[in-house]
């Protein structure tokens, strides 16, 4: 009885510890957002590798748990410099409102699909698999853009099908910190990963919105 109070006590515990950690990332990354406007235009490309290297170096790390919170910050700065680019592009198109409604759109599901998937009885990591496979197919999507620019109405699915994605995530892995519990070396990786599902979640979200005012 006393070993169920004490885990019970113990998860919840880690659990705020991964959202104090989720939270100082955001507000790192907001630090760097308003940072990126300092940052020259030639830098942004080399810190979007460091950053694409950082994401592949998480899922590395993540099979050893060796993700550090330094990591974690680091990588959450950056990340807020070149959402800049993106940000600034919407908010000069399409106004500063649509950059807020994005914001909020994405804080209000990330709030509702995160209590959903924190209370829920069914375990989901049977989505894995499917999830990790559209999130490939994105990628791919977003590497072949590059070289042959998709339309808005492309564009447009294509966004639709990452804010889907993203918010199944938060879905998924907060149902995953309730039935897989926990540990002090995974906090890190776990805040990590919620951030990575907040910022790609508000930046489809956004070029969603931005697609949609300037269509009008």
């Amino acid at each position: 009885m006393h070993e169920t109070i004490y885990h019970n006590t113990s998860t919840r515990s880690l659990f705020q510890k991964v959202l104090v950690t989720f939270i100082i990332s955001l507000l790192l990354a907001t630090i760097g957002l308003y940072a990126g406007q300092f940052i020259p235009p030639s830098l942004m490309l080399p810190l979007a590798i460091a950053e694409f290297i950082m994401i592949i170096a998480a899922f590395w790390f993540r099979r050893r748990k060796a993700v550090g919170y330094t990591f974690v910050y680091v990588f959450a700065f950056i990340s807020g410099i070149t959402t800049f680019p993106i940000v600034s592009y919407y908010a000069s198109t399409a106004g500063a409102e649509a950059v807020l409604m994005a914001f909020a759109a994405t804080f209000g599901i990330f709030t509702v699909f995160g209590i959903v998937g924190s209370t829920m009885k069914k375990d989901l990591s049977f989505l894995g698999s499917f999830l990790m496979v559209v999130l490939i197919g994105l990628v791919v999507v977003s590497i072949l853009s590059i070289f042959m620019p998709l339309s808005s109405t492309n564009m447009l699915i294509v966004s639709g099908v990452g804010a889907i994605l993203f918010s199944l995530y938060i879905l998924y892995d907060f149902n995953q910190m309730k039935h897989r519990g926990i540990s002090e070396e995974m906090v890190p990786l776990l805040a990590l990963s919620l951030y990575l599902d907040f910022v790609n979640l508000f930046i489809y979200l956004l070029r969603i919105i931005g697609i949609l005012s300037n269509d009008d």
